[in-house]
């Protein structure tokens, strides 16, 4: 199978744009939103539909999992847009019910934590006294990355 050759960025909008719109139509539990998030890992205009990914608690989880693991290794350079994606991230790890979803937005964090004291606060909180120990774990892997453990 060869490869897509790399569009244009015209030709790259418009898929960018088909697909979120195929995201958004796919079933809540559907698998293929995963690979969806997954082919836009190097696309920064992306990154808005990230953190919208990331910060829908009612989005599934694996799709919120796999954003979040994108906006760590593709962290937004625009400020506005790094500040919203740090506190998508943040939200996403103090939501109770989805223990994958806060380990990978804790691990995701370290990118955002010298930019927002809230971030900083919350990962030095996790990483002490978290109740998950994978969440723990995560948070102070991400304080790591930042220099602040």
């Amino acid at each position: 199978m060869n490869p897509e050759p790399t569009p244009d960025d015209t030709t790259r909008a418009d898929h960018l744009a088909r697909l979120v719109e195929e995201f958004r139509a796919l079933p809540a539990d559907s698998d293929r939103k995963r690979e969806i998030i997954a082919e836009l890992d190097d696309n920064a205009a992306a990154q808005p539909f990230l953190v919208s990914v990331v910060a829908d608690a009612g989005e599934y989880d694996l799709a919120r999992t796999e954003a979040a693991t994108v906006l760590r290794l593709w962290p937004p350079t625009e400020p506005e847009l790094r500040h919203r994606a740090g506190r998508a991230l943040l939200a996403a790890l103090n939501d109770p019910e989805e223990d994958l979803v806060r380990q990978y937005a804790a691990m995701a964090l370290g990118p955002y934590a010298s930019d927002d004291p809230a971030v900083t606060e919350a990962l030095i909180a996790a990483g002490g006294s978290e109740e998950d120990p994978l969440v723990r774990a995560c948070a102070r892997s991400a304080l790591e990355e930042a220099g602040l453990a």
